[in-house]
């Protein structure tokens, strides 16, 4: 089968436990490495499918690879090439597909969880995972419904933490986490953490002490969710 891609816009925002699932499942994959310069694609034809990684920057930022990437979701839904966003991958998606992305009501960082919404699309992604899922958060910028699509994760700091339209689906939070990665966003997020005076952001020692404990709740939920999107890629 073709290779999914999965592009990376900053070194410790790579695919994390997505590329375990890969692994595991024996499919293939390529790492288009943004944050050293690799161009991206200009059509979604030699991939079975699309995920888009997170980082600090901002879809709205004038950076050379944001319309490339753009212009890449949207070749790649009109080609029912499946499309999946984390973070700054489901605000390109929103951006993408003519939604806005603006700053959230606050800074979402640390351990949490997301309200799975009612209804078939939500269903879909989320059945076998419960109501409500343990997730990571790391973000102060939020996304609108695109049109056509259908929300299907809310949570009490930010309502829009995913969509899903077809085969594609965004997600505002992340579920790629690993305990290496959640050491390493601390570290180099410890600035941020102290500087903020967000009610929803977690002091960096109560996330890593809290991650023995959410991590394995989050794996398994991410096996779910990865498992469900792989099922549409192309074989």
């Amino acid at each position: 089968m073709k290779p999914v891609v999965v592009f990376r816009h900053v070194a410790i925002e790579g695919p994390g436990y997505f590329a375990t699932v890969l692994e595991r499942r024996g499919i293939p994959w390529r790492l288009v490495a943004i944050d050293r310069g690799e161009r991206v694609p200009a059509a979604p034809d030699a991939f079975s499918g699309l995920v888009f990684m997170g980082g600090p920057m901002s879809v709205n930022d004038d950076l050379p690879w944001v319309r490339p990437s753009l212009a890449l979701i949207r070749a790649a839904v009109a080609d029912n090439v499946p499309v999946l966003g984390h973070c700054l991958g489901s605000q390109l998606m929103a951006k993408a597909l003519g939604a806005t992305v603006s700053r959230n009501p606050v800074t979402e960082i640390g351990w949490g969880t997301v309200d799975v919404v009612d209804g078939a699309a939500a269903g879909r992604w989320f059945g076998e995972c419960g109501r409500q899922l343990p997730c990571f958060h790391w973000h102060g910028e939020t996304f609108s419904i695109p049109t056509g699509a259908t929300r299907v994760l809310s949570g009490p700091h930010c309502a829009n933490q995913g969509f899903a339209l077809g085969p594609h689906l965004a997600l505002q939070c992340h579920i790629e986490m690993t305990a290496g990665m959640v050491d390493a966003w601390c570290a180099a997020g410890a600035g941020e953490i102290a500087a903020s005076h967000s009610p929803a952001v977690q002091p960096a020692a109560s996330i890593r002490a809290e991650t023995a404990a959410w991590l394995p709740r989050l794996q398994r939920v991410a096996d779910a969710v990865y498992d469900n999107w792989m099922s549409g890629l192309a074989r």
